[in-house]
């Protein structure tokens, strides 16, 4: 359901933003990556606040925080008339959001080591299956009742996950005094492999520069590959899910094959294809070219995704395992700010195509910090 709520307005929110004054080419880029990237820069700021209050307070209390305010900031841009009006929900959208990070956290806490593989592949399914739901659903919404209508509906269904939380989610946990709470240096001394840790982070990081490039210029690619005016939303919801559709069937997959060969191969194999693909999809003139690689871009996300957090969960001792899924988070924010803004630049000055150029350089920047780190990586247990 979170993944649903996360993903059934973001593939068109370009085009929403469009509907909301009268802007050019270039204003419609920076205002679209600006509005991407708003929510991310206070959820950076705020990420490690919520982070060390897990730590002394619990996952359900961060989950329930997260999703009632996530139902709130999202019914209300159904209401806005103006971009800065929405650029400024999407700003306190970020303080409140945080909700599959925590998940996340939680199952990794209380899930034995050598079986995080298969339990946080099938969480990333789950949310998987939200993420090519929203999309698709989102693009008849959109095509029927109006953009509006798809922020309505994803803060009714965020509500509901607040209820679902509420009466479902089970946690004993025991609260720590402010000065049981680990010191930054303290942190690094009981974590086994700290290279480990500081190298997924920076994959994180390019992981969502590289991603989140391409978000602000998506469905205007698809716009302009469409000559049909009635189908633009429509070909970007299958666009934007189309990623999800195979990596329902290849997460689990791959989490369980980690298990198996180690987190890091899979890792590798996943950058390697991601690069491949985004390069390809800066030579695509069709819009079936492009649903066919983002179907490929899928099996890459189902390499990567999963084996960063799973990388980071066996090689986080449970005392620290909130706080480091709370700097990853940071660094996912930093990726997901810097990501849309140079995407609306490229995309600004140059044709959208070489945004994904771009996003292939990205790429070519985590394969090396996966080259450096290789040796720790293979060192670590997992």
């Amino acid at each position: 359901m979170t993944g649903i709520g996360s993903s059934l307005i973001s593939p068109f929110l370009s085009l929403y933003v469009d509907t909301l004054g009268n802007f050019t080419k270039k204003e419609l880029s920076f205002q679209s990556g600006l509005i991407f990237a708003s929510t991310f820069i206070t959820m950076a700021i705020v990420s490690p606040l919520w982070g060390k209050l897990a730590d002394q307070k619990g996952r359900k209390p961060m989950l329930l925080r997260a999703s009632l305010g996530m139902a709130i900031m999202i019914f209300s841009m159904g209401f806005v008339t103006k971009s800065w009006q929405l650029l400024l929900l999407r700003l306190l959208l970020g303080a409140f959001s945080g909700y599959t990070s925590n998940s996340v956290a939680l199952m990794a806490i209380i899930t034995p080591k050598e079986h995080s593989g298969r339990v946080l592949g099938t969480l990333s399914t789950g949310t998987v299956a939200g993420t090519l739901l929203g999309p698709l659903f989102g693009g008849i919404v959109v095509a029927h009742a109006g953009y509006r209508m798809t922020f309505w509906i994803t803060g009714i269904i965020m509500f509901f996950v607040f209820l679902l939380t509420v009466f479902f989610v089970k946690e004993h946990f025991t609260p720590k005094p402010k000065n049981k709470v680990l010191t930054a240096k303290a942190l690094t001394q009981v974590i086994d492999h700290p290279k480990v840790i500081i190298a997924m982070l920076l994959t994180t990081t390019i992981l969502q520069l590289t991603d989140k490039a391409i978000s602000p210029i998506l469905s205007l690619y698809v716009r302009q590959l469409v000559h049909n005016p009635q189908l633009v939303t429509i070909y970007s919801g299958i666009v934007a899910s189309a990623p999800g559709v195979v990596m329902l069937f290849f997460a689990p997959l791959f989490g369980r094959l980690g298990d198996r060969i180690g987190q890091y191969k899979i890792l590798l194999f996943g950058l390697v294809l991601s690069f491949s693909i985004y390069f390809t999809l800066g030579f695509s003139h069709a819009i079936w070219q492009v649903i066919l690689l983002r179907l490929f871009i899928g099996v890459s996300d189902s390499a990567l995704a999963p084996s960063v957090q799973i990388i980071l969960s066996q090689n986080s001792p449970q005392e620290a395992t909130g706080r480091i899924f709370s700097y990853n988070q940071t660094m996912q924010s930093i990726g997901a700010i810097g990501g849309p803004l140079i995407g609306s630049t490229v995309s600004a000055y140059f044709d959208y195509r070489y945004v994904f150029f771009v996003s292939a350089l990205f790429i070519v920047l985590n394969i090396l910090n996966y080259a450096s780190n290789f040796p720790q990586l293979k060192e670590s247990r997992y």
